[in-house]
């Protein structure tokens, strides 16, 4: 597969199952898409479905199989891989039956594309059918088949009281999935550092370079600032390893989990990458080459080809190509929009309803997800309406059959996770003890039973969709949009998405979607105002300073975004003065907030 991909879009992963199968949908298109591997059940039940419709053996592997997490993962990845090769071939051979398919194919790719301005010539000059079917072959790139894992997802597992060794954590197993499988592509860790998943890494051949920097398995990881990108790229070449690429996203204009910066904007944190790309490579590619030279490994005689690219918010081509030209990006990711695209992403019917339908107002951060940390949600999923029917009938909680997201020793030698009947069965006896006035416990008790199991709720979609069995995740279904899915409603064709990501259409339901800077700074103005909201008064100094930091991080990016929206209004197609006088007000706001922080 070549290393430059002829689109300048990818598909980001969303949940546990709404790009579990995007490649086998896409990738022959030449579309990259990204498949989140820890929750090898559900992985099991999609392998089943998919080598049933492709007519390919299939063989369970249960839990009684040795190393079954790993081989799961393993079989379903292969399994996406051959199935997305014989889609390839098929396309290649379809110009001398049917020319709709490799058509299909050119007509995706945007308008500037030298690959379709190639064809298109090479067709008017040839009409040899053979020749014509080997320029296609010599030319054609295929979609990433991407992985995902969540770093944090990497509990420990147990059998009875006894924990497994670390080879067996979670995380740990889903990369030894992905690293023994036949494809050559690359792992996302997203969620930050976990040091001794990374160091793992360091076990597997098909991580490390060969002479010329190419690597079968590579290593994308999520940042969210310039610093934290630095020291994650130096630990692994300090290993032999290499940062194949550097996925910038936002901290709060996203969907699934929102990681927030303390007040550090997108476009400043873009600014900074573009001046200091080639410092963040030569320094780590120094590194690396003397780790390699220690460990007896090939040295490559140059820096293997690296991206930068960013995701979060998008959701106009001039967004998307400004994006591309302004920061020297290789691909920007279009994550929430997709899941209106049966043709890229298993949503089912009920809840694609409920995404079209939802309005700015219902899109929201929780404290639904278990991990304690903000949760894009949307109001009205069959989940969060059964979380509240249990909880208002005395019956909280969930199950918890497979304990991906348990962490929580507070009870329990083993851990729980704090979205299961038996956590919150012991948070409500202590809050019982606690002799509280009904209102105050009533608020208690919502904060308590606020968590939802994620690991059923994330999965059920894609089954349902695909009438498989969904007995041990139910048929409640929780999804996690980022904001930006308000201004898009119905559903769409690839092709008519496609065409919205180039310009040569346009999917919004509004006139007045705020530009991505401007909606990620709201949010982080609402984030602040609701930290300084729930800090007890009187505050403490180091409050007050990560306040005070806090402030100077949003003003900095104020005064940034005004210089950049003067010099690019045109190419925006924004209104200039509304714009300067929104970043006003926002400013004037953080700073009203900063005064009752320094007077309370």
């Amino acid at each position: 597969m070549s290393n430059k991909s002829n689109h300048t879009f990818h598909i980001p992963v969303m949940g546990l199952s709404y790009t579990i199968d995007s490649p086998i949908k896409v990738a022959h298109l030449g579309i990259s898409s990204v498949i989140s591997i820890v929750e090898h059940n559900l992985i099991e039940k999609i392998r089943e479905h998919y080598s049933r419709l492709f007519n390919k053996p299939f063989e369970p592997i249960t839990p009684k199989i040795e190393d079954f997490r790993a081989k799961r993962i393993t079989s379903y990845l292969n399994l996406v891989d051959e199935i997305v090769k014989e889609k390839v071939d098929h396309l290649k051979n379809s110009i001398a039956e049917n020319r709709e398919e490799i058509e299909k194919y050119f007509e995706l790719l945007p308008t500037f594309s030298e690959l379709k301005q190639r064809f298109n010539e090479f067709i008017s000059k040839n009409s040899n059918l053979k020749e014509i079917q080997k320029w296609i072959n010599d030319n054609l790139t295929v979609g990433d088949i991407d992985v995902n894992i969540m770093t944090k997802l990497d509990g420990p597992n147990f059998s009875g009281k006894t924990q497994l060794p670390v080879e067996q954590n979670n995380a740990h197993a889903s990369l030894r999935g992905f690293a023994n499988s036949n494809l050559n592509s690359s792992v996302v860790f997203s969620a930050g550092m976990n040091p001794r998943l990374f160091s793992y890494l360091e076990t597997f051949e098909d991580f490390y370079p060969d002479i010329e920097g190419n690597l079968k398995k590579k290593i994308i990881i999520k940042v969210s600032d310039f610093r934290s990108a630095m020291i994650q790229g130096k630990f692994f070449a300090k290993k032999g390893l290499w940062v194949s690429e550097y996925r910038i996203e936002s901290g709060l204009n996203c969907g699934g989990h929102a990681f927030a910066t303390d007040g550090f904007l997108l476009g400043p944190i873009l600014e900074e990458f573009k001046n200091n790309r080639e410092e963040l490579f030569l320094s780590s590619f120094e590194i690396l080459k003397d780790a390699l030279m220690k460990k007896g490994k090939i040295v490559p005689k140059q820096i293997p080809f690296t991206k930068l690219t960013a995701q979060g918010g998008v959701g106009t081509a001039e967004e998307h190509q400004f994006l591309i030209d302004k920061f020297n990006l290789d691909s920007v990711g279009w994550g929430s929009p997709f899941l209106l695209v049966p043709e890229a992403t298993s949503v089912d019917e009920a809840t694609m309803k409920i995404l079209s339908d939802a309005k700015e107002e219902d899109l929201y951060l929780s404290n639904a997800s278990p991990l304690g940390i903000p949760f894009n949600n949307v109001r009205g999923t069959t989940k969060d309406i059964e979380r509240i029917e249990l909880a208002n009938t005395g019956k909280p909680g969930s199950a918890c059959p497979k304990k991906f997201l348990a962490f929580n020793t507070d009870f329990t030698e083993i851990p729980l996770c704090t979205a299961s009947t038996q956590y919150i069965n012991f948070k409500i006896k202590e809050l019982q003890k606690e002799n509280l006035s009904e209102e105050d416990y009533k608020l208690k008790y919502a904060k308590i039973t606020e968590k939802e199991c994620l690991c059923n709720g994330l999965s059920s979609s894609v089954l349902i969709m695909n009438n498989l069995n969904t007995k041990m995740e139910g048929e409640a279904v929780s999804i996690c949009p980022g904001p930006n899915m308000a201004y898009y409603s119905g559903k769409f064709s690839l092709k008519q998405m496609v065409d919205h990501i180039y310009g040569r259409t346009n999917l919004l339901n509004t006139n007045n979607r705020p530009n991505m800077f401007i909606k990620e700074l709201k949010m982080y103005v609402e984030y602040l105002s609701n930290k300084i909201q729930e800090t007890p008064i009187p505050f403490s100094e180091k409050q007050i300073q990560y306040f005070e930091t806090f402030k100077t991080n949003l003003n900095n990016g104020i005064e940034y975004y005004k210089q950049l929206f003067y010099e690019n209004k045109e190419t925006l197609k924004i209104s200039y003065e509304n714009v300067i006088a929104e970043l006003q007000e926002l400013g004037n706001e953080i700073q009203q907030m900063l005064l009752k922080v320094k007077t309370a």
